[in-house]
């Protein structure tokens, strides 16, 4: 069966904007949209429970719907919306026609296997969506084990971290703590931090990453607190050769964590 919403004002296009606007309604419910045929191809290859799927027939065929969900059509509630509905919802411009209300998975340290060659990225207070999202990007390319937010400010599954993630949200295993929770996880599983630091005197190439790594970054404002560069094993820069003192924080991690992979060889 096929509900279809012909009003931008049905309440049930209220309820699925109201996940898309805001981070209280997503904890609370335990849910979250996805738009983008990327990011909903993602979100399936990674198991993701889809438990509404809305589309907009104007925009996709029906068939389409049923090629990009795969075996999760059968059990999803499914909605077709008229093109103004569907507009309502769109959270941007071009989706594909078809938006899946999905079930919130939320790891823990508990959850993270430490092996001999582990690299986690650490965040410390990530404020912006578009930065946490990049970063898990780039996390999924250089096969990270983790990302660790500790004193969480954004929620992963905002709107703009899944699009800036192009979907990679659902492939990375991300964590969200507190600064001692993960100081304490680091200690326990003997893996060598490293706080990413403006005033360092070290460079991120001059270290051995060959054991069980976390690098940690703070925000683009503030950089990281005084626990967390107190508390690093080692502290280390990138060189900054012309007029400004700091790059962006996702391409701070980039640089940081595929030297720690070149290092290796690129095997993981």
């Amino acid at each position: 069966m096929i509900n279809k919403i012909l009003s931008p004002n049905n309440k049930f296009i209220k309820e699925v904007l109201s996940l898309q606007l805001k981070s209280k309604e997503r904890k609370k419910t335990g849910k979250f949209p996805i738009e983008g045929i990327k990011e909903i191809s993602f979100a399936i290859k990674f198991n993701v429970i889809v438990e509404k799927i809305l589309f907009c027939p104007e925009i996709i065929s029906l068939k389409s719907v049923k090629e990009l969900i795969g075996t999760e059509y059968d059990s999803a509630v499914k909605y077709e919306l008229s093109r103004e509905a569907f507009s309502k919802i769109s959270y941007r411009e071009s989706t594909g026609g078809v938006v899946v209300i999905a079930k919130a998975v939320y790891n823990s340290l508990e959850d993270i296997k430490v092996k001999d060659k582990s690299l986690f990225i650490i965040l410390e207070s990530v404020e912006k969506p578009g930065n946490l999202g990049s970063i898990v990007r780039i996390a999924d390319a250089a096969k990270i084990d983790a990302v660790i937010i500790c004193d969480q400010l954004t929620d992963i599954y905002n709107p703009n971290v899944i699009r800036a993630s192009l979907g990679c949200v659902f492939s990375v295993k991300i964590v969200n703590s507190d600064t001692e929770n993960v100081l304490k996880w680091i200690k326990e599983n003997n893996i060598v931090s490293y706080a990413a630091e403006l005033n360092s005197s070290e460079f991120y190439h001059s270290c051995n990453f060959s054991n069980p790594s976390a690098i940690a970054f703070g925000t683009e404002a503030f950089g990281l607190s005084q626990k967390w560069i107190d508390s690093a094993d080692k502290r280390i820069k990138i060189p900054m050769l012309g007029n400004i003192d700091s790059l962006n924080v996702a391409n701070s991690v980039a640089i940081i964590v595929y030297e720690a992979r070149r290092q290796l060889n690129f095997l993981v």
